[in-house]
């Protein structure tokens, strides 16, 4: 299963967001603020498991769907949690959660043509954004417009990077394309 460090901390990942979730229906300032830290835990440990993987030659099939799955929970469950706390704006969600379904989709057909396309600056960025904005709104005492600035910029750089991901994805499979034609 590949079961070193890299996939354990993805594993802890994923083993944080029940207790996230019950801190987050939790009626307390204090849950409240148990939550922010538990979240920005995993995320500060966001790029850790594919670093350690990188860096330790320990990279196997089970990372590379165990860190994507880790990211895709920690980014969407959250949020769904705060629009039917009726504390995230649903609109917001809905692109961030149709976003990453679709990239997951189109990767997943990638990878069956034997393609892999690496995730790019502005999907790193998006990926920031994210969480900067998810935490504001875990966060007690944010005020609303700078919760809101923050989610406007990570829904455009969200849409932006999705875009961006296809655009390449395509010009990745056109060149395979031709160069399947040409041998």
């Amino acid at each position: 299963m590949g079961l070193g460090w890299p996939n354990i901390v993805s594993i802890a990942r994923i083993a944080v967001v029940p207790f996230m979730v019950w801190l987050m229906v939790m009626p307390s300032e204090g849950a409240a603020w148990a939550a922010t830290a538990l979240f920005a835990a995993g995320a500060a440990t966001d790029r850790l498991d594919g670093y350690l993987a990188r860096r330790h030659g320990m990279v196997t099939p089970t990372g590379a769907w165990l860190d994507p799955l880790a990211d895709k929970l920690f980014v969407i469950t959250p949020i769904v949690v705060m629009v039917a706390q009726e504390r995230f704006p649903w609109w917001a969600a809905a692109v961030i959660i149709v976003r990453e379904g679709a990239v997951s989709m189109f990767r997943w057909r990638m990878d069956k043509r034997g393609l892999s396309l690496p995730a790019s600056s502005a999907g790193k960025l998006k990926t920031v954004v994210q969480l900067v904005a998810i935490g504001a709104y875990l966060m007690p005492g944010i005020v609303g417009g700078l919760r809101l600035g923050l989610v406007v910029l990570a829904v455009a750089i969200t849409v932006y990077s999705g875009v961006e991901y296809f655009v390449n994805g395509e010009k990745l499979e056109h060149l395979a394309k031709e160069e399947g034609a040409a041998t």
